[in-house]
C-alpha cells in the first residue's frame, strides 16, 4: 500500500482487490460515522447495516491499512493475560462476559467468514502455544488448566505430541486451543468492508477525518479535503494507528508501540511443507521475544517476531529469521524469503483492551495486544449492538474507563525496538 511493499508483504499480494471506493467530496449525513477500516470499524458497519442504520466509514488510508492488514492472520480465543490475570483486573461481571465473549470469538469470525463468502484462506484447525524452556511448560501448562476449568476446548500436548504437530524439537510441550485457526487478514477486513457495503453501509478512503464539533444531537465532522459528515453517533476504530496529533489523540497516547515483523518463504516443496505444521495449525511460542508461525494457502510459511523492518534492524531481523528458521527446521536452511512486511501492535499498561467514551456519543474499543482479528471482530458488533440499541452499556464486555496516559511511551517504544534489535543480532547463532 501507498507504494511501500514492506507494509502489508505478502497479504497485499495475495489479497482479492478491496471493494471500490474513494475519497468523500461532498457533505452526507449518517446515523453512525465509523472512522478507521480495520476489524472493529468494518464489523461494526456490517453490523450496524444489517440493523437497518445509515452508517459510513472513514479511513484515511486503505482498508486494512493498520494492524489489521499487516498482522500473522492468528484468529485466537481469548487475550495475551491468563484467564485469572483478566477477571482479577475487571472483576466477577466484566471478567465473566469478556471471556465467554472472547472464547466464542473465533466461531464469530469463521461463522462471517462463511456466511458472507469470504476468501480470505481460513482454516480452522487449531492454533498451539508452544513452551522454549521448563518456565514455558509451567505457562502452557497452567494456562491449559484455566482454560479448561472454563470448559474449553483445549489440550495440553507433551513434547513427543508437540514434535509431531509442528516437525520440531525445539518446544517441549504445547497448548492445542481448537477453538482457534488461521485467516489471511487483509483479504478478511476486505471482504468485511465488502459485506457492509453490500449490506447498505457507504465507505469513503483516503478520508482524513480532521475536526469534530457537536451541533444540536448530532456530530459535525470535517476532512482534509473540505467534505464533512452530520452523524448521531461516532465509533472511533483506529486503535493503535490513531495520530498523536489529531483527533481522539489519547487513543494512541495510552497505547505502547510494540513492532513486529513476518518473513514469507516462497512456497515451500510438498515433502518439506508436509513435515511442518502438518495439520495447518498457527503458532507461536513463549519466549519473551516471541516468535510465530503458520502456512499461506498457497504453502508458504510465514515467519514473524518482534522488531520493524527499517534502517539496521531490517537486515538484521532477516539474517536472524534464516537463522531461526533453519534451526527449528534444518531442512529450510537454503530456502529464501519471498515476502517481508511489518506493522505496530499497541501494548496497553495490562495488556487488556479498553472501552471509552469518549464524548456524548462517541465510543470506542482500542488496546488489543496483538490480539486483533476476533477481538476487534466481536466488539465491533457489541458496539453496533449497543447503537441498534439492543443492549446497554452496563451489558458491554468492559466497563467505561477514561483514557490515561502509558507510562514512559516514549522510552518504552525505544526499548522494544532497539531490544528486539540486539537480542535478534545474537540469537540462533550456531
Amino acid at each position: 500500500m501507498n507504494g511501500d511493499p514492506n507494509s502489508h508483504g505478502l497479504w497485499e499480494a495475495s489479497a482479492p482487490t478491496c471493494p471500490a471506493s474513494g475519497a468523500l467530496r461532498e457533505h452526507i449525513e449518517v446515523e453512525v460515522a465509523i472512522i478507521g477500516a480495520g476489524f472493529t470499524g468494518t464489523s461494526a458497519a456490517l453490523h450496524l447495516a444489517e440493523g437497518g442504520m445509515r452508517v459510513a466509514i472513514l479511513e484515511a488510508q486503505e482498508v486494512g491499512f493498520g494492524a489489521s492488514g499487516r498482522n500473522v492472520g492468528l484468529v485466537n480465543a481469548g487475550m495475551w493475560v491468563m484467564p485469572s490475570v483478566l477477571m482479577e483486573h475487571l472483576g466477577t461481571d466484566h471478567g465473566k462476559r469478556l471471556l465467554e465473549l472472547l472464547g466464542n470469538a473465533p466461531s464469530v469470525v469463521f461463522e462471517l467468514v462463511r456466511r458472507h463468502g469470504i476468501a480470505c484462506e481460513p482454516v480452522r484447525n487449531g492454533t498451539l502455544h508452544c513452551a522454549v524452556g521448563n518456565a514455558g511448560v509451567v505457562e502452557v501448562t497452567e494456562r491449559t488448566r484455566q482454560w479448561m476449568a472454563l470448559g474449553a476446548p483445549v489440550e495440553l500436548c507433551d513434547a513427543q505430541r508437540t514434535r509431531a504437530l509442528t516437525g520440531t524439537g525445539a518446544y517441549k510441550a504445547s497448548l492445542l486451543d481448537r477453538r482457534a485457526g488461521t485467516i489471511q487478514p487483509l483479504a478478511y477486513v476486505r471482504g468485511l468492508a465488502t459485506a457492509a457495503m453490500q449490506a447498505g453501509a457507504s465507505l469513503y478512503t483516503h478520508t482524513w477525518v480532521t475536526g469534530a464539533r457537536k451541533e444540536g444531537e448530532n456530530w459535525h465532522l470535517e476532512t482534509a479535503s473540505g467534505a464533512s459528515v452530520s452523524a448521531k453517533w461516532v465509533i472511533v476504530a483506529t486503535d493503535a494507528y490513531t495520530a498523536t496529533n489529531g483527533l481522539w489523540s489519547g487513543i494512541r497516547t495510552e497505547q505502547v508501540k510494540l513492532p513486529y515483523f513476518n518473513l514469507a518463504t516462497s512456497p515451500l516443496p510438498r515433502h518439506l511443507s508436509e513435515s511442518i505444521l502438518p495439520l495447518r495449525h498457527g503458532l507461536w511460542d513463549t519466549r519473551h521475544v516471541l516468535s510465530s508461525l503458520r502456512f499461506d494457502a498457497a504453502g508458504r510459511l510465514v515467519f514473524g517476531s518482534v522488531g520493524s523492518l527499517r534502517g539496521a534492524g531490517r537486515a538484521i531481523h532477516h539474517d536472524w529469521g534464516r537463522r531461526a528458521l533453519a534451526r527449528l527446521f534444518p531442512a529450510l536452511k537454503d530456502i529464501q524469503f519471498e515476502h517481508e512486511w511489518y506493522g505496530t501492535i499497541g501494548m496497553t499498561q495490562d495488556a487488556l483492551p479498553r472501552l471509552h467514551f469518549l464524548d456524548h456519543n462517541v465510543v470506542s474499543f482500542s488496546g488489543f495486544n496483538g490480539r486483533g482479528i476476533a477481538p476487534g471482530t466481536v466488539f465491533g458488533r457489541e458496539l453496533a449492538r449497543l447503537i441498534l440499541g439492543d443492549i446497554h452499556v452496563s451489558d458491554l464486555p468492559l466497563p467505561v474507563t477514561p483514557v490515561t496516559r502509558a507510562n514512559l511511551r516514549i522510552l518504552r517504544e525505544l526499548g522494544y525496538e532497539t531490544g528486539a534489535k540486539l537480542f535478534h543480532a545474537v540469537d540462533a547463532r550456531i
